[in-house]
């Protein structure tokens, strides 16, 4: 259980991750911002390709999500220290192509430099001691820099950087990565419904009776209507849900019910006592199943949206009844994975259309350092006309950062309580 829960665990937020991320990388490019690097897992990379749009494609050795840098965005800033020594590959005009920072030898005809100062950004050139003499060489504005831990990506000039784009260009690349959540939900639930051959028909009162249970033995078949329980009008799924648990709220023991159903075209009155299950009581049906093409297409969409009212339901709660409790971090997410390996292909879906649902929800809220704060940060401008300071931009990002470390560094640590002790 431990392997199949951590493979689904890494698989279903790896999924989601990167997904996300791709929504940010499309509509930046879209954008003319510069995407300096899209990498699939976190941590010492493992391969890198530089493709012809300039982004480097890399693949870190931990399997947990992935993130792109966009030129310009955030903290994504290229520093070389006075002293530090480089090797500069120049192109036949004399312009440099490379800037080496790695001290591995790429180029066996790059010119070794001791950096004294550099502008990749508006002037394009960088100044160091060449054979202990001063020299300043421009830059190509498509040259590349070799980081310390090999990674090799395009440097940033301010004319594709994520500032330069238009206001609309920032907020479209903000808010494609939850959007890409949300589209990721839809497909996976309509993938669940053709999986289960079908989708469930919440608003209609004709169920399936399983076998075994009180009312089949009453005399109730599959499809058959369900008009009354009680004094209580069934309608749909949850008018029946919403009339057992009132009937039975204060029942320490099954009660009779008086259930009035229709078969074909004759009505019928039977009593029954559902069974219980733990704290709450079963009559022993569920809904329908539809199984046509345009239904289960139809369902992923239903589904979507029946599990974004109950997030958004239980968000409120948190919002205005706070509790740790109520919060769930990665150790949360691999608890549930476990779970979901252990049910099956299904349960898998499932959890993977949730969580996508969960997290694209989640980067919406409007905190510093989430989609969401970005995006008020993108209307704000767009109201006043004119962009924030660069700087304030940075320290109002940062400071969400540090609400958001602190709150992961919380739920995370009350996971690990609740999962071991």
């Amino acid at each position: 259980m431990g392997i199949m829960g951590l493979l689904t665990f890494i698989i279903v937020f790896g999924i989601i991750v990167v997904v996300h991320e791709y929504g940010h990388f499309y509509f930046a490019k879209k954008s003319g911002i510069l995407v300096r690097e899209f990498a699939i897992g976190m941590g010492p990379k493992i391969f890198s390709h530089i493709g012809k749009d300039g982004t480097a494609y890399t693949i870190r050795i931990l399997p947990l999500g992935g993130y792109v840098r966009m030129a310009g965005w955030s903290d994504d800033t290229t520093e070389i220290k006075t002293g530090t020594p480089v090797s500069l590959t120049l192109n036949e005009e004399g312009k440099v192509i490379r800037v080496n920072l790695a001290g591995k030898k790429i180029d066996q005809t790059a010119l070794p430099m001791n950096v004294t100062s550099f502008d990749f950004e508006d002037k394009l050139e960088i100044t160091g001691l060449v054979l202990e003499e001063s020299r300043t060489y421009s830059v190509d504005h498509d040259a590349t820099i070799v980081e310390a831990d090999g990674t090799e990506v395009r440097i940033a000039p301010l004319d594709v950087q994520y500032q330069n784009a238009t206001i609309w260009g920032r907020l479209i690349t903000n808010f494609a990565g939850p959007m890409n959540n949300f589209i990721l939900s839809v497909l996976v639930f309509m993938l669940l419904a053709f999986v289960q051959g079908g989708v469930r028909d919440e608003n209609s009162n004709h169920f399936q009776v399983m076998d075994g249970s009180a009312i089949a033995a009453a005399g109730v078949q599959n499809n058959d209507q369900i008009l009354k329980i009680n004094d209580y009008k069934i309608s749909n799924w949850a008018d029946l849900t919403s009339a057992l648990a009132k009937i039975t709220a204060k029942s320490k023991e099954a009660p009779t019910l008086s259930v009035t159903y229709k078969h074909g075209s004759e009505k019928k009155e039977i009593t029954v006592q559902p069974k219980k299950d733990g704290n709450r009581y079963l009559l022993g049906v569920s809904p329908t199943v539809k199984t046509g093409f345009w239904d289960k297409v139809i369902g992923g969409f239903t589904a979507a949206w029946s599990t974004t009212v109950r997030i958004l339901s239980a968000l409120k709660d948190i919002v205005f009844h706070f509790n740790i409790n109520k919060l769930g971090g990665p150790v949360a997410i691999y608890n549930f994975s476990s779970q979901a390996a252990e049910q099956g292909l299904p349960a898998v879906l499932s959890l993977l259309a949730m969580l996508s649902l969960n997290i694209g929800i989640f980067n919406l809220i409007p905190i510093p350092a989430l989609d969401g704060g970005k995006i008020v940060l993108n209307i704000l401008e767009a109201i006043r006309r004119k962009p924030l300071k660069r700087e304030t931009e940075t320290y109002i990002t940062l400071s969400g950062v540090a609400i958001m470390v602190i709150l992961m560094i919380a739920v995370t640590w009350n996971d690990i309580m609740k999962l071991f002790f």
